[in-house]
């Protein structure tokens, strides 16, 4: 992962969406940004909302599309596109249904497992799958055909809280991962589970 120069977090767009689990992704960049002091403004030519942070000694760019979730990835090519981004120096964070509330986890590759989101990235980026994705967890509603519903409601207060100790969690470890620890980096996030 130390290759990676942008880290794009995915959700849907508007204050109607702005707190249900599938902005997860949403909710990392916005307290990375918070983190380093800066906040994401509209731009138009990546169809996203963009900054721009030093993070280990490195300039990385950080995006959060503002289509809706299904086309993520006209905004990820775009950035993509415009700063000569290979898939490989990008770190896609994304809500996971397959984790529970308070875990979050690294990994490269893979299909979209069912995720919207994933698959239009994809598609963008010419089938190429090899981005870094950071899942953090939502838990599942235990029926296929809740999905929706579920991914496009709020969580509990409780719930809520294990997802952002998660991010906080995450956020510790990127400088780890970003600096070629990665081993580290994902030994100490995977251990991590909110209480």
């Amino acid at each position: 992962m130390s290759d990676i120069k942008a880290i794009i977090g995915l959700g849907n767009p508007g204050t109607q969406y702005a707190q249900t689990r599938h902005n997860a992704g949403f909710w990392l960049i916005d307290a990375l940004a918070e983190r380093h002091h800066t906040t994401l403004r509209s731009e138009r030519k990546l169809l996203g909302h963009y900054a721009r942070i030093t993070m280990e000694g490195r300039d990385i760019h950080l995006l959060a599309p503002s289509t809706y979730m299904n086309h993520s990835g006209q905004s990820i090519g775009a950035l993509a596109a415009f700063y000569k981004l290979p898939p490989e120096s990008l770190l896609v964070i994304h809500d996971e249904l397959d984790l529970p509330p308070g875990q979050a986890r690294y990994k490269q590759g893979g299909g979209h497992g069912g995720h919207n989101g994933l698959r239009d990235t994809i598609n963008a980026l010419g089938q190429n799958r090899n981005f870094h994705r950071l899942r953090l967890g939502i838990g599942h509603p235990g029926s296929a055909s809740q999905v929706v519903n579920y991914v496009l409601g709020a969580p509990g207060k409780s719930e809520r809280r294990a997802i952002d100790e998660a991010i906080d969690a995450a956020l510790e470890t990127l400088p780890l991962a970003l600096s070629g620890d990665q081993a580290r980096a994902m030994n100490q996030l995977h251990s991590f589970s909110a209480a």
